[in-house]
Protein backbone atom coordinates (compact mmCIF):
# COMPACT_ATOMS: atom_id res chain seq x y z
CA UNK A 1 0.00 0.00 0.00
CA UNK A 2 1.39 3.39 -1.00
CA UNK A 3 1.24 5.96 1.77
CA UNK A 4 -0.22 9.38 0.89
CA UNK A 5 2.43 12.06 0.64
CA UNK A 6 3.08 13.67 4.02
CA UNK A 7 5.08 16.83 4.55
CA UNK A 8 7.12 15.59 7.51
CA UNK A 9 8.98 18.87 7.91
CA UNK A 10 5.76 20.90 8.18
CA UNK A 11 4.26 18.31 10.53
CA UNK A 12 7.38 18.46 12.70
CA UNK A 13 7.08 22.22 12.99
CA UNK A 14 3.39 22.02 13.87
CA UNK A 15 3.96 19.35 16.54
CA UNK A 16 6.89 21.32 17.96
CA UNK A 17 4.64 24.36 18.35
CA UNK A 18 1.62 22.44 19.68
CA UNK A 19 3.74 20.59 22.29
CA UNK A 20 5.32 23.73 23.76
CA UNK A 21 3.09 23.51 26.86
CA UNK A 22 4.69 20.18 27.84
CA UNK A 23 7.74 22.04 29.15
CA UNK A 24 5.49 24.23 31.33
CA UNK A 25 3.71 21.16 32.72
CA UNK A 26 7.02 19.46 33.53
CA UNK A 27 8.29 22.63 35.21
CA UNK A 28 5.24 22.78 37.48
CA UNK A 29 5.21 19.10 38.42
CA UNK A 30 8.97 19.15 39.17
CA UNK A 31 8.30 21.74 41.90
CA UNK A 32 6.65 19.06 44.02
CA UNK A 33 7.56 15.68 42.50
CA UNK A 34 11.23 14.79 42.93
CA UNK A 35 12.42 12.13 40.49
CA UNK A 36 9.62 9.86 39.19
CA UNK A 37 10.05 11.35 35.70
CA UNK A 38 8.93 8.02 34.29
CA UNK A 39 5.60 8.23 36.16
CA UNK A 40 4.99 11.86 35.16
CA UNK A 41 5.77 11.04 31.52
CA UNK A 42 3.27 8.17 31.59
CA UNK A 43 0.59 10.39 33.13
CA UNK A 44 1.13 12.87 30.28
CA UNK A 45 0.93 10.02 27.76
CA UNK A 46 -2.49 9.01 29.09
CA UNK A 47 -3.64 12.62 29.08
CA UNK A 48 -2.57 13.18 25.46
CA UNK A 49 -3.73 9.81 24.13
CA UNK A 50 -7.09 9.94 25.96
CA UNK A 51 -6.33 6.75 27.85
CA UNK A 52 -6.84 5.76 31.49
CA UNK A 53 -3.89 4.75 33.66
CA UNK A 54 -3.44 2.18 36.41
CA UNK A 55 -0.54 3.02 38.74
CA UNK A 56 0.87 0.17 40.78
CA UNK A 57 3.42 0.81 43.49
CA UNK A 58 4.19 0.64 47.18
CA UNK A 59 2.80 3.29 49.56
CA UNK A 60 4.63 6.61 49.79
CA UNK A 61 5.89 6.77 46.20
CA UNK A 62 3.94 9.98 45.37
CA UNK A 63 1.31 8.31 43.17
CA UNK A 64 -1.55 10.38 44.59
CA UNK A 65 0.58 13.53 44.84
CA UNK A 66 1.62 13.25 41.18
CA UNK A 67 -1.99 13.01 40.02
CA UNK A 68 -3.20 15.93 42.14
CA UNK A 69 -0.22 18.03 41.02
CA UNK A 70 -0.92 17.35 37.35
CA UNK A 71 -4.60 18.23 37.71
CA UNK A 72 -3.66 21.53 39.38
CA UNK A 73 -1.25 22.38 36.56
CA UNK A 74 -3.93 21.63 33.95
CA UNK A 75 -6.55 23.75 35.76
CA UNK A 76 -9.15 21.01 35.48
CA UNK A 77 -11.81 19.72 37.85
CA UNK A 78 -10.37 17.02 40.10
CA UNK A 79 -12.10 14.44 42.29
CA UNK A 80 -10.52 11.85 44.53
CA UNK A 81 -12.46 8.68 45.37
CA UNK A 82 -11.05 6.56 48.18
CA UNK A 83 -12.12 3.00 47.37
CA UNK A 84 -13.16 0.96 50.42
CA UNK A 85 -14.98 -2.38 50.87
CA UNK A 86 -18.23 -0.62 51.89
CA UNK A 87 -18.33 1.72 48.86
CA UNK A 88 -21.47 1.54 46.67
CA UNK A 89 -21.83 2.25 42.92
CA UNK A 90 -24.09 5.22 43.75
CA UNK A 91 -21.21 6.74 45.74
CA UNK A 92 -19.31 7.03 42.46
CA UNK A 93 -21.79 7.77 39.69
CA UNK A 94 -24.57 9.42 41.73
CA UNK A 95 -28.20 8.56 42.46
CA UNK A 96 -31.78 9.84 42.48
CA UNK A 97 -32.72 11.89 45.55
CA UNK A 98 -36.31 12.59 46.58
CA UNK A 99 -37.09 16.28 46.97
CA UNK A 100 -40.10 16.62 49.34
CA UNK A 101 -40.53 20.32 48.56
CA UNK A 102 -41.10 19.62 44.85
CA UNK A 103 -42.53 16.14 45.40
CA UNK A 104 -40.17 14.67 42.81
CA UNK A 105 -36.89 12.83 42.38
CA UNK A 106 -33.84 14.78 41.24
CA UNK A 107 -30.39 13.61 40.17
CA UNK A 108 -27.47 14.05 42.51
CA UNK A 109 -24.37 13.54 40.39
CA UNK A 110 -21.46 11.69 41.92
CA UNK A 111 -17.73 12.52 41.91
CA UNK A 112 -17.30 10.78 38.53
CA UNK A 113 -18.44 14.08 36.95
CA UNK A 114 -14.99 15.67 36.81
CA UNK A 115 -12.02 15.87 34.41
CA UNK A 116 -9.54 13.96 36.55
CA UNK A 117 -10.74 11.04 38.65
CA UNK A 118 -8.30 9.59 41.16
CA UNK A 119 -9.54 6.10 42.04
CA UNK A 120 -7.32 5.58 45.07
CA UNK A 121 -6.62 1.94 45.98
CA UNK A 122 -9.17 0.75 43.42
CA UNK A 123 -8.68 -2.91 44.36
CA UNK A 124 -10.11 -2.31 47.86
CA UNK A 125 -13.67 -2.08 46.51
CA UNK A 126 -15.72 -5.13 45.41
CA UNK A 127 -16.41 -5.96 41.75
CA UNK A 128 -19.86 -4.29 41.77
CA UNK A 129 -18.24 -0.92 42.52
CA UNK A 130 -15.33 -1.46 40.17
CA UNK A 131 -17.75 -2.27 37.34
CA UNK A 132 -19.56 1.05 37.94
CA UNK A 133 -16.53 2.67 36.32
CA UNK A 134 -16.72 0.57 33.14
CA UNK A 135 -19.34 2.61 31.27
CA UNK A 136 -17.71 5.87 32.31
CA UNK A 137 -14.24 4.73 31.22
CA UNK A 138 -15.29 3.27 27.85
CA UNK A 139 -18.28 5.32 26.70
CA UNK A 140 -17.48 8.55 28.58
CA UNK A 141 -21.04 8.62 29.90
CA UNK A 142 -22.98 7.60 33.00
CA UNK A 143 -26.51 6.18 33.30
CA UNK A 144 -28.50 7.14 36.40
CA UNK A 145 -32.00 5.67 36.59
CA UNK A 146 -33.11 5.84 32.92
CA UNK A 147 -31.15 8.92 31.90
CA UNK A 148 -27.70 8.98 30.32
CA UNK A 149 -25.35 11.87 31.10
CA UNK A 150 -22.21 12.60 29.03
CA UNK A 151 -19.02 13.26 30.98
CA UNK A 152 -17.01 16.43 30.52
CA UNK A 153 -13.91 16.23 28.35
CA UNK A 154 -11.07 15.74 28.98
CA UNK A 155 -12.02 12.79 31.17
CA UNK A 156 -9.28 10.66 32.67
CA UNK A 157 -9.38 7.91 35.29
CA UNK A 158 -6.13 7.49 37.17
CA UNK A 159 -6.30 4.50 39.48
CA UNK A 160 -3.78 3.33 42.07
CA UNK A 161 -3.32 -0.04 43.69
CA UNK A 162 -0.93 -1.53 46.22
CA UNK A 163 0.75 -4.70 44.89
CA UNK A 164 1.71 -6.23 48.25
CA UNK A 165 -1.54 -6.23 50.24
CA UNK A 166 -3.89 -9.15 49.58
CA UNK A 167 -6.13 -9.06 52.66
CA UNK A 168 -9.26 -7.00 52.11
CA UNK A 169 -8.60 -6.49 48.40
CA UNK A 170 -10.47 -7.58 45.27
CA UNK A 171 -8.45 -8.24 42.10
CA UNK A 172 -9.66 -6.19 39.14
CA UNK A 173 -11.65 -8.20 36.55
CA UNK A 174 -9.86 -8.67 33.21
CA UNK A 175 -12.63 -6.71 31.46
CA UNK A 176 -11.88 -3.66 33.58
CA UNK A 177 -8.10 -3.97 33.51
CA UNK A 178 -8.28 -3.94 29.70
CA UNK A 179 -9.99 -0.52 29.86
CA UNK A 180 -6.74 1.01 31.14
CA UNK A 181 -4.44 2.12 28.34
CA UNK A 182 -1.36 1.85 30.56
CA UNK A 183 -0.42 -0.08 33.66
CA UNK A 184 2.57 1.70 35.16
CA UNK A 185 4.75 0.18 37.85
CA UNK A 186 6.39 2.71 40.16
CA UNK A 187 9.78 2.12 41.76
CA UNK A 188 11.77 3.72 44.57
CA UNK A 189 13.70 6.99 44.09
CA UNK A 190 17.51 6.93 44.20
CA UNK A 191 19.53 8.26 47.14
CA UNK A 192 20.01 11.76 45.77
CA UNK A 193 16.31 12.10 44.91
CA UNK A 194 15.29 10.87 48.34
CA UNK A 195 17.60 13.44 49.94
CA UNK A 196 15.83 16.19 47.97
CA UNK A 197 12.45 14.75 49.02
CA UNK A 198 13.47 15.03 52.69
CA UNK A 199 14.59 18.64 52.21
CA UNK A 200 11.36 19.58 50.44
CA UNK A 201 9.06 17.99 53.01
CA UNK A 202 10.98 18.63 56.24
CA UNK A 203 12.74 21.97 55.86
CA UNK A 204 9.95 23.88 54.09
CA UNK A 205 6.72 25.04 55.74
CA UNK A 206 4.58 23.71 52.88
CA UNK A 207 4.87 22.32 49.38
CA UNK A 208 5.40 24.85 46.58
CA UNK A 209 2.24 26.24 44.94
CA UNK A 210 1.34 24.77 41.56
CA UNK A 211 0.33 27.34 38.95
CA UNK A 212 -2.24 26.36 36.32
CA UNK A 213 -0.34 26.62 33.02
CA UNK A 214 -2.66 24.61 30.75
CA UNK A 215 -6.44 24.62 30.32
CA UNK A 216 -8.65 21.72 29.18
CA UNK A 217 -9.12 23.24 25.70
CA UNK A 218 -5.35 23.12 25.14
CA UNK A 219 -5.36 19.42 26.07
CA UNK A 220 -8.19 18.68 23.61
CA UNK A 221 -6.30 20.55 20.88
CA UNK A 222 -3.12 18.60 21.68
CA UNK A 223 -5.06 15.32 21.38
CA UNK A 224 -6.03 16.26 17.83
CA UNK A 225 -2.36 16.98 17.07
CA UNK A 226 -1.36 13.59 18.47
CA UNK A 227 -3.75 11.90 16.02
CA UNK A 228 -2.09 13.75 13.11
CA UNK A 229 1.38 12.37 13.90
CA UNK A 230 2.60 10.28 10.97
CA UNK A 231 2.84 6.51 11.42
CA UNK A 232 4.29 4.51 8.56
CA UNK A 233 2.72 1.21 7.48
CA UNK A 234 5.89 -0.59 8.60
CA UNK A 235 5.40 0.75 12.14
CA UNK A 236 1.76 -0.38 12.09
CA UNK A 237 2.87 -3.83 10.98
CA UNK A 238 5.48 -3.87 13.76
CA UNK A 239 2.75 -3.15 16.33
CA UNK A 240 0.55 -5.91 14.87
CA UNK A 241 3.44 -8.39 14.96
CA UNK A 242 4.15 -7.60 18.62
CA UNK A 243 0.50 -8.06 19.66
CA UNK A 244 0.04 -11.22 17.55
CA UNK A 245 3.20 -12.65 19.10
CA UNK A 246 1.47 -12.47 22.50
CA UNK A 247 -1.38 -14.60 21.09
CA UNK A 248 0.60 -17.09 19.00
CA UNK A 249 4.32 -16.95 19.88
CA UNK A 250 5.00 -20.16 17.93
CA UNK A 251 4.42 -18.42 14.59
CA UNK A 252 7.25 -16.04 15.48
CA UNK A 253 9.74 -18.77 16.40
CA UNK A 254 9.11 -18.56 20.15
CA UNK A 255 7.70 -22.02 20.91
CA UNK A 256 9.03 -21.82 24.47
CA UNK A 257 6.53 -19.04 25.27
CA UNK A 258 3.42 -20.95 24.17
CA UNK A 259 2.97 -22.97 27.41
CA UNK A 260 3.55 -19.77 29.44
CA UNK A 261 0.83 -17.57 27.89
CA UNK A 262 -2.83 -18.24 28.67
CA UNK A 263 -4.12 -15.36 26.54
CA UNK A 264 -2.58 -12.46 24.66
CA UNK A 265 -3.43 -8.86 23.89
CA UNK A 266 -6.83 -7.93 22.42
CA UNK A 267 -7.32 -5.54 19.46
CA UNK A 268 -7.57 -2.84 22.12
CA UNK A 269 -3.88 -3.55 22.82
CA UNK A 270 -2.99 -2.76 19.19
CA UNK A 271 -5.04 0.44 19.22
CA UNK A 272 -3.55 1.63 22.50
CA UNK A 273 -0.01 0.73 21.47
CA UNK A 274 -0.41 2.85 18.31
CA UNK A 275 -2.00 5.78 20.16
CA UNK A 276 0.53 5.71 22.99
CA UNK A 277 3.38 5.58 20.45
CA UNK A 278 2.02 8.71 18.79
CA UNK A 279 1.65 10.44 22.16
CA UNK A 280 5.25 9.48 23.04
CA UNK A 281 6.46 10.98 19.74
CA UNK A 282 4.48 14.14 20.63
CA UNK A 283 6.31 14.37 23.98
CA UNK A 284 9.59 14.10 22.06
CA UNK A 285 8.41 17.08 19.94
CA UNK A 286 8.44 14.90 16.81
CA UNK A 287 5.86 14.61 14.00
CA UNK A 288 6.41 10.94 13.20
CA UNK A 289 6.65 7.61 15.06
CA UNK A 290 9.83 5.53 15.12
CA UNK A 291 10.20 1.91 16.32
CA UNK A 292 11.88 3.09 19.53
CA UNK A 293 8.66 4.90 20.50
CA UNK A 294 6.77 1.60 20.28
CA UNK A 295 9.42 -0.29 22.24
CA UNK A 296 9.57 2.40 24.93
CA UNK A 297 5.91 2.17 25.93
CA UNK A 298 5.31 -1.49 25.03
CA UNK A 299 5.59 -2.88 28.59
CA UNK A 300 3.13 -0.34 29.99
CA UNK A 301 0.54 -1.12 27.30
CA UNK A 302 0.87 -4.92 27.35
CA UNK A 303 1.80 -6.01 30.89
CA UNK A 304 -1.84 -6.12 32.05
CA UNK A 305 -3.10 -7.70 28.82
CA UNK A 306 -1.10 -10.92 28.89
CA UNK A 307 -2.48 -13.78 30.98
CA UNK A 308 0.05 -16.17 32.48
CA UNK A 309 -0.42 -19.93 32.91
CA UNK A 310 0.26 -21.76 36.16
CA UNK A 311 3.48 -23.01 34.60
CA UNK A 312 4.75 -19.44 34.11
CA UNK A 313 3.84 -18.50 37.69
CA UNK A 314 5.57 -21.63 39.00
CA UNK A 315 8.73 -20.63 37.16
CA UNK A 316 8.44 -17.00 38.39
CA UNK A 317 8.14 -15.72 34.83
CA UNK A 318 6.45 -12.31 34.59
CA UNK A 319 4.64 -10.49 31.82
CA UNK A 320 7.67 -8.20 31.52
CA UNK A 321 9.91 -11.20 30.81
CA UNK A 322 7.59 -12.30 28.01
CA UNK A 323 7.38 -8.81 26.51
CA UNK A 324 11.18 -8.47 26.50
CA UNK A 325 11.43 -11.85 24.77
CA UNK A 326 8.93 -10.77 22.13
CA UNK A 327 10.67 -7.44 21.51
CA UNK A 328 13.97 -9.30 21.09
CA UNK A 329 12.50 -11.70 18.52
CA UNK A 330 10.07 -9.63 16.44
CA UNK A 331 11.89 -7.98 13.55
CA UNK A 332 12.29 -4.22 13.93
CA UNK A 333 11.44 -2.24 10.75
Amino acid sequence: MIQPSVDIEALNQQIHADSAFVDDLNAQTSKVIIGQKYMIERLLLGLLANGHILLEGLPGLAKTLAITTLSSAVNAKFQRIQFTPDLLPADIIGTMIYNPAKNEFTVRKGPIFANFILADEINRAPAKVQSALLEAMQERQVTIDKETYPLQEPFLVLATQNPIEQEGTYPLPEAQVDRFMLKVKIGYPNKEEEKQIIQLNVEGNSLPKIDPVVNPDMILKARKSVRKIYMDDKIKQYIIDIVFATRDPSSYGMEKLKPLIEYGGSPRASINLALASKAYAFLQRRGYVIPEDVRNICKDVLRHRIGLTYEAEAENITQEDIIVDILNHVEVP
